[in-house]
């Protein structure tokens, strides 16, 4: 039974994303019977590029992807090799787990507090400059899309980190820097002529992960983007939701440029690594040794410091507004604090929060299961996926959301499980189970073998030294995935949004819906929501193992792997 867990979960991963493409496909050449088109035609691509502005959107999602990719990568790269080993270093770490439980579209609220013309930043700035109204500035939403940038930055940055801190003990990293160092280098330049290039084959994946998902992203251009044109990814999710049945063939077009979009970025990026490790190579072989990095290594800390200061503040915000009362420009805090709108909408808010952890449990559920049951049979075959599998894993993270989401719409709707609990729960799983398999994947490998051994010496079956052995030593590991795949449930828009055809609401569909509408406190409520569940979630990750563990504190320990 164990044996089949691997190709089971690949099926469930992979099986809708191509059920989803082919049903998104189809109809971006004119083929969806029961839209009336019943034949192969390229009118919806005639259609899609008579579109105004769509030149512009096209430019918007590829140049914004991959500024942002890039940025949060090189940003990553030289905290690491500015800061490895160190007190400040070991502080990020812990900063890692509540900064990745904010789901996107709760820090591109935050950051849009802080930002906007009326935002705490211009609100401490306004008894100086003699501000008593908010000023004529474009903060958000500007043509460029830099505050875009900057907000997808501020959330893939702790994403890359995590993923590189789980590369540097495979690549040995603390032995090749130490080596670097002796041989005169500088802290910045020896990390990276010697550290980098052994680990980067292994973020690779998480690094293209983060570029699809910058390119085609959704809530947060929603939030953070350009108007007028939005972004492709935006404008795509308009003509879905367009009553005019018609403009499905030109969204399901729009959706396949725009996993041709993602795909030039991830050629244009795999470019740019071919072009990096020539000059690479030149770079290492010419002798720079680089001692003098001080201001290197201050510039690494301030920006990994402003990236989680912003995010911080930016949640504050979120809060203060929820409780806000009268609150004037150029006030820098409100007059008073009120619990009136919780109040008004504690109804509302209890079904949505239901809806929400129902999804979120059901999908985190079996996302634990499956990944246990193929790392178990990994341990007793003795046997790793190989690049192929991994790559497999990462597909529904490498794929933009809008390319096969209305397909799979079409798809439910024709097994019979259109608009229900169970399809957005499952659509949530495909989402979920990476990110479960990436945060349990290393402490189950890393956990010591010679537990097992002996209890399988002492006559216990495979079984029963999973169930009493390896899971009880793994509860810290397995709890903490539970309350990664919670966040990431929670932060699901686009699926929530599309499977359930608007039927089930959850706090970040909600809030983005209340994106357009502007009533701050409003939004900030729900932006506090999608914060709090999570961060429950990574507290009693903590607290369980506290409580269950109090009087074993040797088992405690190992169960920290």
């Amino acid at each position: 039974m164990l044996r089949f867990f691997p190709a089971f979960t690949l099926i469930l991963m992979i099986g809708p994303v191509c059920a989803g493409l082919i049903g998104t496909m189809l109809p971006a050449f004119g083929y969806l019977p029961a839209l009336g088109g019943d034949g192969i035609s390229i009118d919806p691509w005639r259609d899609l590029l008579r579109q105004p502005g769509l030149a512009i959107s096209v430019r918007l999602s590829l140049v914004n992807g991959l500024v942002a990719t890039l940025i949060s990568f090189s940003l990553v790269m030289l905290f690491c090799a500015a800061w490895q080993g160190t007190r400040i270093f070991a502080v990020m770490q812990r900063l890692l787990s509540p900064i990745l439980s904010v789901p996107h579209a709760a820090a591109a609220f935050g950051l849009a507090f802080l930002i906007a013309p009326s935002g705490w930043i211009v609100r401490a700035v306004a008894p100086f400059a003699g501000w008593d109204r908010p000023p004529d500035i474009v903060t958000l939403h500007d043509p460029m899309g830099i505050a875009l940038i900057a907000g997808l930055v501020a959330k893939e940055i702790p994403f890359l980190l995590l993923m590189t801190l789980a590369a540097l003990p495979q690549a040995d990293a603390d032995r090749t820097r130490q080596v670097v160092l002796t041989f005169g280098y500088g802290r910045v330049v020896g990390w990276l002529k010697a550290v980098l290039p052994r680990i980067y084959p292994q973020i690779r994946l998480p690094v293209l992960a983060v570029l699809a998902y910058s390119t085609s992203v959704v809530d947060v251009a929603m939030i953070l983007g350009p108007t007028t044109p939005a972004p492709l990814a935006v404008r795509i999710l308009g003509w879905l939701s367009d009553p005019d049945l018609s403009h499905r063939f030109l969204a399901s077009a729009g959706a396949m440029l725009q996993l041709i979009l993602v795909l030039m970025a991830i050629v244009i990026w795999r470019g740019g690594e071919k072009l990096a490790g020539f000059w690479g190579r030149v770079w290492a072989e010419g002798g720079m040794r680089g001692r003098r990095d001080g201001t290197l290594r201050r510039f690494a800390a301030g920006a990994a410091i402003l990236s989680a200061g912003a995010v911080f503040l930016g949640l504050a915000s979120l809060m203060v507004w929820s409780f806000a009362g009268y609150w004037s420009f150029p006030e820098f805090l409100p007059r008073s604090f009120s619990l009136r709108l919780w109040m008004r909408e504690y109804d509302m808010l209890g079904a949505i929060l239901w809806t929400t952890l129902v999804i979120a449990v059901l999908s985190v559920m079996v996302a634990i299961a499956l990944v246990l049951g193929c790392l178990e049979n990994e341990t007793r075959r003795f046997q790793k996926p190989g690049q192929g599998a991994m790559l497999l894993i990462y597909l529904p993270l490498l794929m933009p959301q809008i390319s096969f989401m209305f397909g799979l719409q079409v798809f439910f709707t024709g097994i019979g499980l259109e608009r229900t609990l169970i399809s957005v729960a499952i659509v949530h799983l495909i989402f979920v189970l990476p990110y479960v398999f990436l945060s349990l994947a290393d402490p189950f490998r890393a956990l010591d073998p010679r537990y097992g051994q002996t209890a399988l010496c002492l006559g216990a079956s495979p079984a029963r030294v999973f169930w009493r052995v390896r899971l009880p030593l793994l509860t810290r590991a397995v709890l903490t995935a539970c309350a990664v795949g919670l966040a990431v449930s929670v932060g699901q828009y686009l699926p929530t949004l599309l499977i359930g055809a608007g039927r089930f609401a959850t706090v970040t569909t909600e809030a983005v819906a209340l994106a357009s509408g502007g009533d701050r406190r409003m939004i900030g409520i729900y932006g506090l929501l999608q914060m709090i569940l999570p961060f429950a979630g990574f507290a009693l990750a903590l607290l369980i193992p506290a409580v269950v563990f109090r009087q074993r504190r040797g088992m405690a320990d190992h169960n920290r792997v």
